[in-house]
């Protein structure tokens, strides 16, 4: 039997949204809701559903909802979602305020309501073929660049943008326990950062370098891992990827280390490096949508009961490491004692 489900907000992320559930069997798109009426209509009548202007009319008509409003606006939507007991997929990031997500969860925990975040890049063909390979990093980085969409602009870029790929270095991490963090941002176009790189020490000696930036000309997605048992390159704009396996080049190993100075520096002169690795393709598998496949995920957890593949709490730890992000963007130092500016720049001022 199909689970009955709402999507709340109507813009361009509850528009796929809606599209994905109602493509679904095991999903009953009963309504879309969204505070501009028209808005609400209009992608209503697109799906064959009802329209809605406030969540409380539909709680009682429903087994699950997708909540894709603004961040500022996360909880309060969810919240009557959940003190019923209904699951919830709420769009990355979880929430702005830390302390709002901690008492959403509790409220979850005690209702019993399955509480899934959109971090939909888990659901990535090249992220999900990367976890295969079960590799323990020492060290990642990541870039996400893009030119601006004016979209997300009440918050800035590593909530709307850097939030990506700081849930998925916690999962490859391996951990959650961070030990420092240092950052530097600059805002450009309103009082929120535009541009922000950060570096992050976990605790388990893994160090993870981060870069995102809303203003850029074209558009990047990128990570990198580099461990002891291989190195992975990964693309997820293109789907892309290659592994270089320490376990496959152990015979060039061998070589280079068996060999002198000079004798090393004769090979440079004959031959190209890169012609000596061996390099793997990632296998991907591009055969559904990370979009569907994040709604499958919710579906079958809202059905089972069972914690979500992105739960409320990894949701939250993402959410708290960019709050101090964000916290030590603020406290950067930027022109010393001549002007005293630190962090990013308020609008305006000098």
């Amino acid at each position: 039997m199909a689970l009955r489900v709402a999507v709340i907000g109507c813009g361009r992320m509850g528009k796929l949204h809606a599209r994905v559930l109602s493509e679904m069997a095991a999903a009953e798109l009963v309504g879309v809701c969204d505070a501009d009426r028209d808005a609400a209509e209009a992608v209503a009548a697109q799906r064959s559903c009802e329209a809605f202007t406030r969540v409380e009319d539909l709680v009682d008509r429903v087994d699950a909802a997708i909540v894709s409003v603004p961040t500022r606006h996360h909880v309060a939507v969810a919240r009557p979602l959940v003190e019923a007991g209904k699951g919830v997929l709420i769009e990355k990031p979880l929430t702005a305020d830390v302390q709002a997500g901690r008492e959403l969860i509790a409220l979850a925990r005690s209702r019993g309501a399955v509480v899934q975040v959109g971090h939909t890049e888990r659901f990535n063909p090249v992220v999900m073929a990367m976890r295969k390979y079960a590799i323990q990093p020492k060290f990642i980085e990541s870039h996400r660049i893009s030119p601006f969409t004016f979209r997300s602009a009440d918050v800035g870029v590593v909530l709307d943008m850097m939030i990506h790929d700081i849930d998925i270095i916690l999962t490859l991490a391996g951990t959650h326990e961070v030990v420092s963090v240092s950052a530097v941002g600059v805002n450009v176009i309103g009082d929120h950062e535009d541009i922000a790189n950060a570096r992050i020490t976990f605790a388990n000696g893994c160090v993870a370098n981060i870069t995102a930036s809303r203003l850029a000309i074209k558009t990047e997605r990128k990570v990198r891992l580099f461990s002891e048992q291989a190195y992975l390159s990964v693309d997820y704009q293109r789907k892309t990827g290659i592994v270089v396996r320490k376990s496959e080049n152990l015979d060039l190993i061998h070589m280079a280390r068996k060999a002198g100075i000079d004798d090393l520096a004769g090979l440079a002169q004959q031959t190209n490096y890169a012609d000596l690795v061996k390099v793997d393709e990632l296998t991907v598998d591009e055969s559904a949508e990370p979009l569907r496949k994040q709604a499958e995920a919710f579906l079958a957890s809202v059905e089972r009961g069972a914690r979500p593949e992105v739960s409320a709490e990894d949701g939250l730890a993402a959410v708290e490491l960019a709050d101090r992000i964000v916290q030590e963007l603020a406290r950067h130092q930027w022109d010393g004692t001549p002007t005293g500016r630190v962090g990013p720049d308020l609008l305006g001022e000098a």
